[in-house]
């Protein structure tokens, strides 16, 4: 329902034109894209991350469709010089990917290159390390490989049924959702290492499977495109861990990078990013250890104002559920997400920046919405 709901959002702000109406009030002066995987399309029924991925060829039509809408394909410092010298004579865009995995060398980094788009890779330091737990995916393989998963939730003895697809689909979301509710990381990731021993998935193997080693990353690294950005080196939740802790893993990271590449990391992204991960003693400890940005997972393009918060910078994610370039047009107009954040334009978890009521209101975009000179003839482009 989730699923139907946002795609019908996206549809109408883009068919009926509201988005093109909105963008210069809402738009901001540009937008940090966070993505995850780009690797061609599973053909596998059972998919829980698949919004994590997204294929080469829809990157490619996400750049070439970008880039005719003229804004600026930027570097990470590029993002930082233009938001603190408030130079916003043009839009633009940078690209960032989550978590070090090895289709971004494969598959998406080709395509940049011969684009010449910069880009930024965020790596938790114990994923090349191999030390590290890919837990999301080690939990789509013990899920789809079984009938039923048998564990202890919350002091209860469950058995959990997984025959069907759709029983896998709903047994991976509630052992998600329980899994990152769990009042420690220490309690989740001693949970996760118990269902993968039960159940025979080596956390390791799912580990170096996916992610990239130090040597391909330090030949990524190599080329100045590429920016190898800071993810913590345990990928935990930072806001459920002391002060002390969140300043180890940010600092721990740091210098393992720079061992490795020669190169400290300027640039940071929180973990998860969503707001049970992350909040204003992170964004404070982030500044405090001088990382020049760090972003959140919390959807919004930027503003002006952003200038001020540098360690809580918002990001559009590319959802794999919503392979369409028209819906990145709605995305990177501001669109969709002003009007979930009622006009009021989000600078970071806890501090709202002022209302754009005066501006343009819902009453405009309902407008705007049924005006049949602003329906889909109105608004072309690629699909």
């Amino acid at each position: 329902m989730r699923h139907i709901v946002v795609k019908s959002a996206l549809e109408a702000l883009y068919f009926s034109g509201a988005h093109r109406l909105m963008r210069p009030f809402v738009g901001g002066v540009g937008a940090i894209l966070m993505l995850h995987h780009v690797r061609p399309a599973r053909r596998d029924g059972f998919q829980p991350n698949r919004r994590f991925e997204i294929t080469p060829d829809f990157l490619e039509a996400v750049v070439r469709r970008l880039r005719r809408s003229g804004v600026d394909f930027v570097s990470l410092d590029e993002v930082h010089r233009r938001l603190t010298q408030r130079d916003f004579q043009r839009r633009f865009i940078a690209l960032t990917f989550d978590d070090g995995y090895r289709d971004n060398k494969e598959w998406a980094y080709p395509i940049l290159k011969q684009r010449e788009v910069p880009f930024a890779i965020y790596v938790p330091t114990s994923f090349p390390d191999r030390l590290g737990q890919l837990w999301w995916s080690a939990l789509e393989q013990i899920v789809g490989g079984k009938d039923a998963i048998v564990l202890e939730m919350d002091g209860r003895d469950c058995r959990l049924s997984c025959r069907s697809l759709r029983e896998k689909r709903q047994v991976y979301d509630c052992l998600y959702g329980w899994l990152r509710s769990l009042p420690s990381e220490s309690a989740m990731h001693d949970a996760v290492r118990e269902l993968a021993a039960r159940y025979g998935v080596d956390l390791t193997a799912v580990c170096q499977a996916e992610c990239m080693s130090w040597e391909e990353i330090a030949a990524l690294a190599a080329d100045p495109l590429v920016t190898i950005g800071a993810h913590s080196v345990n990928h935990v939740a930072l806001a459920k861990v002391s002060a002390d802790v969140v300043r180890s893993e940010l600092k721990m990271s740091r210098a393992v990078l720079e061992a490795a590449l020669g190169r400290a990391p300027r640039h940071l992204a929180y973990p998860y990013g969503d707001l049970s991960a992350v909040g204003p003693r992170e964004y404070a400890i982030a500044a405090e250890l001088g990382f020049l940005t760090a972003v959140t997972a919390q959807p919004g393009v930027l503003f002006p104002e952003h200038s001020a918060h540098l360690t809580a910078l918002p990001r559009i994610p590319i959802n794999g559920e919503f392979q369409r370039g028209r819906y990145v047009d709605v995305l990177v107009s501001g669109a969709s997400v002003a009007l979930a954040n009622r006009f009021r334009r989000q600078a970071e978890g806890g501090i709202l920046l002022p209302p754009l009521a005066s501006i343009i209101s819902k009453a405009d975009v309902t407008a705007v919405a049924a005006c049949p000179s602003r329906r889909a003839g109105a608004a072309g482009g690629l699909e």
